[in-house]
């Protein structure tokens, strides 16, 4: 597999989100620890550096499997986690959901992450969400001590605004920002992707496939089970839904024309845009892997790049209130 620069790392331009396979999206079906693990696998089997993970995800149980799974591949391996939507608190038990990059918590979510995944470093270190409550120099600098002590070789920032980057690169050279980014998520274009591009930042997009829409394999939310998140997310809802689905039926009818599916094709537009993103498609089936990673195969032409570009955006906004309440925009 070909690859791509997140600053100064390099990893597979195809990367693999550990995310559902500690729970998310609910409607896939009941977990399976083993299949996760013949899928991170398989993923490194064809060509896949770039593991993503983080400590809320489960909580921790992300972070377990991913540390199984390398634990004899560890150097062929780019593990990127993140700490910041878990407080660490001094002689307390860890409070789940609740933003914290107090320098202090940060420290305390490093230790666990690498007992967790089995290393004695990561390479990549994400903080979740921009903390508003402190100072993002004071985070950038908590991670900067961590790499002078070897035990993070990167900074990372996931949902943070071009404002935030600037001042945290200013203290510690940040390698990689994840936000979601597809064919139907496209404002990182206007502002945050040419700032990337000035400091020398890697772009990672999640949710690269809409939060599994642009697979074409859902066609209704009944089937959802009422606890997945998504049935309360606005481009899944009432007439955004429906006229989403014309999106999916375009993106499926060009993938169609060089035998893809709508999933490769969505992915195949983001390798376009360039040799600094490197998009993580979530999965916990080694099917779906197999699908994914071959997205790098394909060849889009000039006529079906501007096709995709020309689709209209998405109906709705890509998250609701709550959880746009933790987004630093």
């Amino acid at each position: 597999m070909r690859t791509a620069r997140l600053g100064g790392l390099e990893v597979s331009r195809i990367g693999l989100g550990a995310m559902t396979m500690a729970g998310t999206y609910t409607s896939e079906g009941a977990l399976d620890h083993q299949e996760s693990i013949r899928t991170i696998h398989r993923a490194l089997d064809l060509g896949v550096t770039h593991i993503d993970t983080a400590e809320i995800y489960g909580p921790f149980l992300s972070e377990e499997l991913v540390g199984r799974a390398v634990a004899d591949r560890r150097d062929q391996v780019v593990i990127a986690t993140k700490f910041g939507l878990v407080s660490h608190r001094e002689g307390a038990d860890p409070v789940i959901g609740q933003i914290d990059s107090r320098p202090s918590s940060i420290r305390a979510a490093v230790e666990g992450s690498l007992r967790r995944l089995g290393t004695d470093h990561i390479d990549l270190y994400y903080q979740h969400r921009v903390d508003q409550s402190t100072p993002i120099e004071e985070t950038a600098q908590a991670v900067a001590d961590l790499i002078a002590q070897g035990k993070v070789l990167h900074f990372g920032l996931s949902e943070a605004s071009p404002d935030t980057i600037r001042r945290a690169h200013a203290v510690q050279p940040v390698s990689a920002l994840q936000t979601e980014y597809s064919l139907w998520t496209r404002d990182v274009e206007e502002e945050t992707l040419p700032l990337l591009r000035e400091l020398g930042i890697g772009l990672v997009p999640y949710s690269p496939l809409g939060h599994g829409l642009l697979t074409g394999q859902i066609r209704t939310v009944d089937d959802f089970a009422d606890d997945d998140w998504r049935k309360t997310n606005p481009r899944f809802t009432g007439d955004n839904f429906t006229r989403n689905l014309a999106l999916v039926d375009e993106v499926t009818s060009i993938g169609a024309e060089i035998g893809a599916t709508p999933a490769q094709t969505a992915l195949a537009w983001i390798l376009t845009r360039g040799s600094d993103i490197a998009p993580i498609p979530g999965t916990r089936r080694v099917s779906r892997v197999e699908e994914n990673t071959a997205a790098d195969a394909i060849e889009l032409t000039a006529d079906q790049i501007a096709r995709l570009e020309a689709l209209e955006p998405a109906a709705g906004e890509r998250h609701d209130e709550a959880n746009f309440a933790s987004i630093d925009r």
